[in-house]
């Protein structure tokens, strides 16, 4: 049985009629960016997300970098974050012109240890931003608590979870602002590139629309200097279509995390530790395994594809290396890394190839 990765050509084929009606609409209005389908969407989506206000933009990397300036990061200026994440959490920070800090990550969870990430605060810190990997919530109570008792700012780069919950609260709900990403593999993806930051605050809000379209506070009247970092009314239309389908499609996400946890039980692998009282979106499913190129390629020769996110922490990348960190610095970082393995989880895919892949898993890694 053949089981791909992500199937986003299925995805397309679902809801053709309905992405075709959008964009046949905005081309006869022929408003291309920005307007009132991004607006639309930016509603929506703040309902969606349990926040009074989302502005939306080119990219999960634009959204992160307006977060971090509105938290007052700039240069000179230290952010403790985790070396466990893709490379714009980084990049983000490298805008504003400070300086990444990493601390080590919880091996239980491989998200940033709120414990470690309050060792690495120094004078110069001015933010913590963590981020909820494949989707799972970081532990936001303690960061909360961390960054109100250091008086830092707090930023979560949620670009991975889109609907997601912490102690019964959404993700993106206990900071400053937060980061989403619509790129096309996220569980709310564009046609396209585009993001949203989305805050409580309204003065955050109005920053970051001025902020995103050349600092602008009406038509050619300029506050500031700012970004081109407009959404176009395509992608706005795209993504108000499968917002829809999002709340379904992430419930569908855990059954499919349930059904692996099931079916791995007792396997010789590790599964990342969920707080019960979370809600995870399943970004992505990691497993944690030993010799896991082998297991790979094991999973490829019976036609299963897989992933792996990331295979190298950001602190031993060549682009970080200014920052100073030698291998063996974030041991349970580094751990992970050589270890992880992620398995399909999509919408499209169906309970009988996820059976599949379990059975797949359990055969070519044995019991503990």
């Amino acid at each position: 049985m053949r089981v791909p990765f992500l199937d986003l050509s299925a995805q397309y084929g679902g809801l053709r009629e309905e992405i075709l009606v959008a964009i046949d609409r905005l081309g006869s209005q022929a408003h291309f960016t920005l307007g009132a389908e991004v607006e639309a969407f930016e509603r929506e989506f703040a309902a969606f997300s349990g926040l009074p206000f989302a502005i939306a933009v080119n990219s999960g990397t634009s959204a992160l970098h307006l977060a971090l300036l509105a938290a007052g990061v700039g240069p000179g200026d230290e952010v403790v974050t985790t070396a466990n994440t893709f490379i714009a959490t980084i990049e983000a920070i490298h805008y504003t012109g400070a300086r990444a800090v990493f601390a080590d990550i919880d091996p239980r969870t491989t998200n940033l240890d709120p414990r470690l990430a309050e060792r690495a605060i120094t004078p110069r810190t001015r933010a913590l931003l963590p981020v909820h990997l494949y989707g799972r919530s970081a532990e936001m109570d303690a960061f909360a608590d961390v960054a109100s008792r250091h008086g830092l700012a707090l930023v979560e780069d949620a670009c991975q979870a889109h609907g997601a919950s912490y102690h019964n609260r959404p993700v993106g709900s206990f900071s400053l602002a937060a980061a989403f990403s619509f790129y096309p593999t996220k569980n709310l993806g564009a046609c396209g590139e585009g993001g949203a930051l989305l805050t409580a605050d309204p003065a955050v809000a109005e920053r970051a629309r001025s902020l995103r379209n050349h600092g602008q506070s009406g038509r050619y009247a300029y506050e500031r200097l700012g970004y081109n970092y407009r959404m176009e009314a395509f992608q706005a239309g795209v993504l108000r279509v499968k917002l829809r389908w999002l709340a379904e499609w992430n419930a569908y996400r855990r059954r499919i995390a349930d059904l692996y946890r099931a079916k791995l039980a007792g396997a010789r692998l590790e599964m990342p530790a969920d707080d019960p009282e979370t809600r995870p979106v399943y970004h992505a499913f990691a497993v944690y395994v030993d010799d896991r190129d082998s297991v790979k390629e094991k999973l490829a020769e019976r036609e299963v594809e897989t992933a792996i996110y990331y295979p190298q922490p950001l602190h031993l990348q060549k682009a970080c290396a200014p920052l100073g960190y030698a291998p063996g610095s974030l041991p349970a970082t580094e751990r992970a890394c050589a270890r992880v393995l992620c398995l399909p989880i999509s919408p499209e895919l169906s309970l009988e190839q996820a059976e599949y892949v379990a059975e797949c898993v359990r055969e070519i890694v044995g019991k503990m």
